[in-house]
């Protein structure tokens, strides 16, 4: 090496831990808010410019059963359907099938 090398260094050190930062919330969010097998309950995210009447429209066509609204009114918790309820929901323009116990105490209404 020579002795007038020197190593680059980044122009935005905090774009690292940035990166680092977010990769670490969503790893915990996706771990922490996954439905659990066999639950018969769970929580349902549709597009948040959905109004109330249109995500329950979704979900009931989706053959899913209301069991409470959310403070956020795209947000319900529903009991889906015997046979690939996730599936129907998704296909009826759910986002997200996430626990309902992880978004009870943030969501309530």
């Amino acid at each position: 090496m020579t002795s007038g090398a020197t190593i680059p260094q980044s122009s935005r050190p905090w774009l690292n831990a940035t990166a680092l930062l977010i990769a670490s919330f969503v790893a915990v969010a996706a771990l922490s808010l996954q439905v659990r097998a066999g639950s018969e309950v769970v929580a349902v995210a549709f597009p948040p410019w959905w109004s109330a009447q249109h995500a329950m429209l979704a979900a009931a066509s989706a053959d899913a059963a209301l069991v409470r609204t959310t403070a956020i009114s795209s947000l319900l918790v529903v009991r889906p359907g015997e046979h690939d309820g996730s599936a129907r929901l998704r296909e009826a323009g759910a986002w997200l099938i996430i626990d309902p116990q992880a978004v009870s105490a943030c969501f309530a209404k």
